[in-house]
């Protein structure tokens, strides 16, 4: 009997150890330029790492509200949205990209729950990425939290455990016209779970992977905007939105 129990916690260890080493090997690292254009932002912006987040903060612009949550998309690590971050940033708002176990938010929807709390910050925001963007409206549907002012899908939508139809939450939604990955017709059912009011836009020529710095992904469309303008865009249209809340 111990025998057999033996070789089940080792089948398992190994099933485990597999998952863990095929997710790792599956997921999107930041592109090269992510570092570079830190570097080049050194004296208008401060980019630090713990363990909670990459948190991205202005220090030449004064601090506005409010704070940027952000949840990567699925098998992405976080860094790679530190451009998207630094363009915010550089306006004024704070932005706190949450490090997710295994790089995905399905792992702990509510971790902007420790982010508020170890930043303590008031007002804030919340989305994301693809998968993030779901997770984030679960969050933002379950939570009671006053300080949630708003809430961003960039190539993602909400699921039925994210509706926010019901909930005074103003919603901008921003996908690329060219994006392989994203589920078009998931997409428009989504907009039954969305305010009236929801802002959408579409970027010509925008694919899914270039609302990140992490290189192609599997499954998407070539993109006829260049992820520069994009990245431009993409970060324009967020805070003419923050700039209204």
């Amino acid at each position: 009997m111990k025998k057999v129990i033996t070789i089940i916690i080792s089948l398992l260890v190994l099933i485990v150890a597999g998952s863990a080493l095929y997710l790792n090997m599956s997921t999107y690292s930041a592109d090269p330029s992510v570092a570079t254009m830190i570097k080049d932002n050194q004296d208008s912006v401060n980019v630090q790492e713990d363990k909670l987040a990459w948190v991205v903060t202005p220090t030449k612009k004064q601090v506005t509200t409010p704070a940027v949550i952000y949840y990567p998309g699925g098998l992405v690590k976080p860094d790679s949205y530190v451009p998207f971050a630094i363009a915010l940033a550089k306006q004024g708002y704070p932005v706190y990209i949450a490090k997710m176990p295994l790089n995905l938010a399905v792992t702990n929807a509510n971790k902007a729950d420790d982010i508020i709390n170890a930043y303590t910050l008031t007002d804030v925001v919340i989305g994301g990425h693809s998968l993030g963007g779901t997770m984030a409206s679960r969050y933002a549907n379950a939570t009671p939290n006053k300080q949630l002012k708003g809430v961003f899908f960039l190539a993602s939508y909400p699921d039925e455990k994210g509706e926010l139809k019901t909930k005074d939450l103003p919603v901008l939604s921003i996908k690329g016209s060219q994006d392989g990955v994203l589920n078009l017709t998931n997409y428009e059912n989504a907009r039954d779970f969305l305010p009236s009011n929801t802002h959408y836009e579409v970027l010509e020529g925008g694919n899914h992977g270039q609302f990140g710095r992490y290189g192609e992904q599997d499954g998407d469309n070539d993109a006829s905007l260049s992820a520069d303008k994009q990245l431009e865009l993409t970060s324009q249209l967020m805070i003419d939105w923050l700039q209204t809340l």
